[in-house]
């Protein structure tokens, strides 16, 4: 059985996520979950078209 979404508790993880998005100019964040918990952002420097 799936748990409620609680919306209106926001994680220290979630807020750091956040922040990190809105101060990107450009490019890709590639997110890794845990549990419904954002544990690590990679941000996407270098991509090679082929």
């Amino acid at each position: 059985m799936e748990r409620p979404l609680d919306l209106t508790v926001t994680q220290k993880e979630e807020v750091k996520l956040l922040a990190l998005i809105r101060e990107i100019k450009y490019g890709e964040l590639r997110v890794i979950i845990n549990e419904g918990k954002p544990i690590r952002v990679e941000d996407v420097r270098k991509s090679i078209k082929l």
